[in-house]
């Protein structure tokens, strides 16, 4: 009878550490680059409760009077996200880092989040070829696509990378699918100097016809965890293996009435109509209809045309989501069509005149 309630007592004791509020920050170093001298300089720390609980942030408490900071209040629902602001005064020429501790209902103990860098009196010109920028390295994009790869085919793009420190980066991408694979030249970038991280992908371990998309991870120093500022976005558009396609008997042949849409930026969800034919002799099928960009809607009227027939592509662009996803407003069509068994839809929005 004591050893049962030993056991129970133990078990009530337990249950707390397992229901608790737990932060999770995106990173815990934030290597910011280059700042200007005496330019107040941001810094953005997100992170999520991947607890069971609402967690709340008590204090932020800066490393040095340089240094301000603002932060999410109020609770902060199991699997939400907050952000921790750090504005830093850039008041002293040279390298620097600086922390904040950051004090929740999680524990006792507060969290270290840093930030690292340089005050400098003028920034290197790396804006226009590096537009993306990562802190201590800048991306020359965080969009990638391999268009109309057939199948057996091995193609390659190119990444290029700068290092905006003094010290030697090497970069490294995280969460690489099977079907790619990536070369690092050189392996170790010295400060101010830039590389190429080269992705190589190879069609025979694509899933399927048409689009595949997925996200890799530029890994900023060693590590460095996932998150939206160091996202790639790769997109691979498989077509079938040249020389596959056979004209003997009757077949279905695909008609767009336009493979571009042109909308005007102009309200909350813009609206365009595609008509799809079926210009062949047997009946089209529409297996799939993909989207590049989650901001993007579509419907069909009929997924399945015999000859002669017309079907309606309703498609709508929600204006505030555009900004939110990398990826080109673009629809993918495959269908049964042997000689064209991939579509195309560019969507392109255009400012009010």
């Amino acid at each position: 009878m004591i050893r049962k309630l030993i056991l129970f007592c133990s078990i009530l004791l337990a249950v707390p550490a397992y229901s608790q509020p737990r932060f999770v920050p995106d990173t815990e170093i934030n290597k910011t680059g280059e700042v200007l001298f005496q330019k107040p300089h941001t810094v953005v720390f997100g992170f999520t409760n991947k607890g069971t609980k609402p967690l709340h942030i008590k204090k932020v408490v800066p490393s040095c009077g340089c240094t301000k900071a603002t932060y999410t209040r109020g609770n902060i629902a199991p699997g939400e996200r907050g952000e921790i602001t750090v504005e830093y005064d850039a008041g002293i020429l040279g390298t620097f880092s600086k922390y904040v501790e950051v004090y929740t209902n999680a524990g006792r103990e507060p969290e270290f989040l840093t930030f690292q860098g340089r005050v400098v009196t003028e920034l290197s010109d790396y804006a226009t070829g590096f537009p993306i920028d990562l802190g201590n390295v800048r991306m020359s994009t965080n969009y990638i696509e391999f268009d109309n790869v057939r199948k057996g085919e091995v193609v390659y793009t190119d990444l290029k990378v700068v290092n905006t420190e003094r010290t030697a980066y090497s970069p490294e991408l995280m969460h690489l699918p099977p079907y790619i694979r990536a070369e690092y030249l050189p392996a170790n970038i010295p400060g101010g100097k830039t590389g190429v991280v080269r992705l190589i992908l190879d069609s025979n371990q694509l899933p399927s016809l048409g689009l595949s998309q997925t996200s890799v991870y530029l890994a900023r120093y060693s590590g460095d965890k996932i998150g939206d500022s160091n996202e790639i976005v790769l997109s691979a558009v498989l077509l079938p293996a040249e020389g596959s396609v056979t004209s003997a008997g009757r077949k279905p042949r695909l008609k767009l009435s336009s493979d571009e849409v042109i909308l005007q930026k102009s309200s909350k969800k813009m609206k365009a109509e595609v008509m799809v034919t079926n210009e062949g002799d047997a009946p089209l099928t529409i297996h799939n209809l993909q989207l590049f960009n989650h901001a993007v809607g579509v419907s069909l009227s009929d997924r399945v045309l015999q000859p002669g027939k017309t079907a309606k592509m309703k498609i709508t662009v929600k204006k505030d989501l555009l900004a939110r996803f990398k990826s080109r407003p673009r629809i993918l069509l495959v269908s049964d069509d042997a000689e064209n068994p991939v579509k195309i839809i560019n969507i392109t929005i255009k400012e009010m005149d």
